[in-house]
């Protein structure tokens, strides 16, 4: 029987992947697999840290990315009996000239995504968040048509409340309800002339109520989306400029800093509203809305970009070396 050792360590997708491959080869191509991890080997670490998976096949040595034909073809080329009558080196040949030959488009896509991605997050991020304070200049300079096209757009995403948003060109950035207590400042009810009382068609009207040219308008996203995807933002510039050198944060931190204050927060205004009512009726501030959902938003990214750059940096070398073999 064939023997076939794949050289893997914990949390690679690469390796999963070939261990699935070969098994769907096992009926077609009998053979016993002995899986090595190159954790508990400090010489095999050394040799395929940046290389695995590394598949051994009789005579073959395949490193990623290792297709499930080129799998094929080495088991193949194993099982034939043409490795005893003198052709293993032309079938071998064969198999590299495979390999060697395997560039695509969608290989060059990967590896110009794997060497920009967090431009190419940091761009989406600016216009995604841009978009929205552009709705309320559109209004304040007489354009409505883009204006209402961004509110709509972003309502799929949003609820949009009025008494929740920022407002631009206005006498105060926010015009919270009254049962905030946001002392000093004029709430939604008295700007709007609309109701404060019945939540139902409060938040109806809130919705649709944009502003006008006294208070200026709202913003197309509401305090607390404005503050985390700032966080996000905010570490992902900070991130590329430090190139990317900022350790990780520890998901017990993650859970202490971002989850616990957005979750209290959001989750103890929620249930203490109609319908529900479970806690006294509170009405979150703008200041903690914003900090909350600032504090989420970096979290996510302090924690998960670290996490994607070193699956990126994974990437990048395997799709270079996979450009070098194609090049020969």
């Amino acid at each position: 029987m064939i023997e076939v050792k794949l050289y893997t360590r914990a949390d690679c997708h690469l390796c999963n992947q070939t261990y699935q491959d070969l098994d769907s080869l096992q009926e077609e191509f009998p053979h016993r697999l002995i899986l090595l991890d190159i954790d508990d080997d400090h010489d095999l670490l050394e040799l395929y840290a940046v290389e695995i998976p590394v598949v051994e096949i009789g005579p073959f040595t395949l490193k990623a990315p290792i297709s499930r034909q080129e799998l094929e073809v080495a088991l193949k080329a194993v099982q034939s009996e043409e490795l005893k009558s003198g052709s293993a080196a032309e079938l071998k040949n064969s198999l590299d000239y495979h390999k060697n030959s395997s560039w695509t488009g969608f290989d060059s896509l990967t590896y110009w995504i794997s060497r920009h991605y967090l431009g190419i997050l940091n761009s989406i991020l600016i216009i995604y968040l841009g978009l929205p304070f552009l709705a309320p200049v559109f209004m304040q300079v007489g354009v409505e048509g883009p204006a209402r096209l961004i509110y709509r757009g972003y309502g799929y995403l949003c609820h949009q409340l009025a008494y929740r948003s920022l407002f631009l060109f206005g006498e105060q950035p926010f015009y919270p309800r009254d049962a905030a207590g946001v002392d000093r400042y004029l709430t939604y009810g008295e700007v709007s002339g609309l109701s404060e009382g019945d939540l139902a068609v409060e938040r109806f009207e809130a919705r649709d109520f944009v502003g006008n040219q006294q208070i200026g308008y709202k913003v197309a996203l509401c305090q607390r989306d404005i503050g985390i995807y700032v966080g996000i933002l905010g570490f992902g510039l900070l991130y590329g400029i430090t190139s990317k050198r900022i350790p990780g944060l520890p998901w017990y931190l993650w859970i202490l800093i971002g989850i616990i204050p957005i979750a209290i927060d959001g989750l103890s205004q929620l249930i203490s509203q109609p319908p529900l009512s479970f806690l006294p009726y509170r009405e979150s501030t703008p200041f903690l809305r914003i900090l909350t959902g600032f504090l989420f938003g970096l979290s996510i990214a302090w924690f998960g970009y670290p996490l994607l750059e070193e699956s990126m940096k994974e990437t990048k070398g395997i799709m270079e070396r996979k450009r070098k073999r194609s090049q020969k």
